[in-house]
């Protein structure tokens, strides 16, 4: 697996987009506007490449979804069809155009449902797989915690496609901790208003979530 679609024009997307160019993948980037992603193209070398997301999606063998989280939804049927079979990195958090209230973020969601399961049900023959949502985008690519390896959370209902994921996340020096099917969205979403808080409350943006078991 060489080739590597990211959708998505914001911050997210281009580290996403940078980190997977550094370990040697050839990336398209997707967005509505291409346009846009016109100087990150020249910047970001022969390996980088931009498009449409229904092309950016055509292209990758690997698709990541890394946009507003109340634009998720149209981008994915903006990819007509091209996502089918394929693993699909779902890095996106359903956070609502409102201010947080008191540090912590509003969702659009309620308690007993996800956007990746909304994503899921737009697309249901790709292979969706939650990751990279609940840390800054700082350090979602090669994370220096004093040598210890932050913990990604991920989940999704095909093994095949967390085992591509965990491959990746493996790459870029995280370590993975599988919550389950695609419904577990639900409890690892809400990591991202967690890891939000202290930043929103004057606490700093620096730090990562670590499972830890005996």
């Amino acid at each position: 697996m060489k080739n590597v679609a990211v959708l998505g024009s914001g911050v997210v997307g281009q580290v996403l987009a940078d980190g997977f160019l550094k370990h040697g993948y050839n990336v398209m980037r997707g967005s509505r506007d291409p346009k846009k992603l016109a100087e990150w193209k020249v910047k970001a070398g022969a390996k980088a490449s931009v498009g449409t997301f229904a092309e950016a999606a055509q292209f990758g063998e690997v698709v990541a979804i890394a946009v507003k989280g109340t634009a998720a939804e149209a981008a994915v049927e903006q990819c007509e069809g091209h996502l089918a079979g394929k693993t699909v990195i779902d890095a996106n958090n359903p956070i609502a155009d409102l201010p947080p209230v008191n540090g912590v973020l509003q969702y659009f969601t309620g308690p007993n449902e996800s956007l990746m399961e909304r994503l899921q049900q737009k697309a249901p023959a790709a292979k969706f797989v939650k990751a990279f949502s609940c840390v800054g985008n700082a350090f979602m690519i090669d994370p220096d915690f004093h040598g210890q390896k932050p913990t990604m959370f991920i989940c999704g209902d095909d093994a095949v496609a967390k085992a591509q994921v965990k491959g990746i996340l493996d790459q870029f020096g995280w370590e993975t901790a599988d919550m389950g099917v695609v419904t577990a969205a639900r409890a690892i979403e809400p990591l991202c208003q967690l890891w939000c808080l202290p930043g929103l409350t004057g606490g700093g943006w620096t730090h990562a979530f670590k499972l830890l078991r005996l």
